[in-house]
């Protein structure tokens, strides 16, 4: 895989993965606990057929006995996605939920600087800043909300970002480690959450239709997905994999608003729109700087 092929495959990562939103709100009787346990446990179905097929029975095995702590790490950091971004999103809006996560790319910025010792420019710490602007804009109103579950639900999504950028940093870290395969770590993510979910997703209320959806959240927003991800990111800088990723803030609002009627508030609006600036800025002057470095 080379660059190009590396940035068409997150933008169909972020496309797949922004379905949650709107397959989630067409569920009947399955919540919170209970939707995360089942989408995590129709994931695992579908790695168990996957990964061996990818990789071989023997190749996997071993990959997980020599995996050592890096591939735990990130595997734990797919667990926390899995997990917070499905109890996220049963507590409040989609849009509170992909916003929030709009600061995914920063956090991966200063992670990459704190531990791959990459240096941040002076356009990166003013989209920090503009960024921060946004956020605080977005949770200042959320706080002020007659309905606490929108800021207990906006509080959880914090974890996404967080794990997601750690994640990105331990893929980039290993991109030249021909013997490191992070492939399984998704599986390792996708069982952790299932077995951390399911004492509190007891009694199943899930129906036929809900297990069908849940079952197309698993394997289509899932799986699949987050392997061509892993493969993606081993050809891509860290912060550059977290951008393209929040093309599913874009994908994921549009589509709740098109298919379940949640219209976003102004202030979702108004603070996601400072972050995705900021970001979309830091990136315009990257380009730029390299255009020119190029030119001569």
């Amino acid at each position: 895989m080379n660059h190009r092929r590396a940035v068409v495959t997150m933008i169909l990562v972020t496309l797949m993965w922004s379905i949650a939103g709107i397959v989630t709100r067409h569920l009947e009787a399955a919540r919170s606990f209970e939707v995360t346990f089942w989408r995590s446990a129709f994931t695992v179905l579908a790695l168990a057929l996957l990964l061996p097929w990818l990789r071989g029975p023997a190749v996997l095995m071993r990959s997980l006995r020599a995996g050592g702590r890096t591939l735990w790490l990130s595997g734990v950091c797919w667990c926390v996605m899995f997990t917070a971004f499905m109890v996220a999103i049963t507590l409040t809006t989609v849009a509170n939920v992909l916003v929030t996560m709009a600061i995914a790319p920063l956090l991966t910025a200063l992670i990459a600087r704190l531990v791959l010792g990459h240096r941040l420019a002076a356009r990166t710490w003013a989209a920090i800043v503009v960024a921060g602007i946004g956020i605080a804009w977005m949770y200042a109103l959320e706080v002020s909300t007659a309905d606490p579950r929108h800021l207990i639900g906006t509080v959880v999504a914090l974890a996404v970002p967080l794990a997601a950028a750690i994640n990105w940093a331990v893929i980039q870290h290993t991109r030249h480690a021909a013997d490191v395969d992070l492939l399984p770590a998704v599986l390792i993510g996708a069982l952790l959450s299932a077995l951390i979910t399911l004492p509190f997703a007891l009694p199943f209320a899930a129906s036929a239709h809900d297990l069908g959806l849940l079952a197309l959240l698993g394997v289509v927003q899932l799986a699949v997905p987050c392997l061509m991800s892993v493969a993606a990111a081993r050809h891509l800088s860290a912060p550059e994999a977290s951008l393209l990723a929040l093309l599913e803030v874009l994908f994921g609002v549009a589509w709740a608003w098109w298919g379940a009627g949640e219209t976003p508030a102004l202030h979702v609006l108004g603070g996601g729109a400072l972050v995705l600036v900021a970001l979309a800025g830091n990136e315009a002057l990257a380009l730029r700087g390299r255009s020119g470095r190029a030119s001569p």
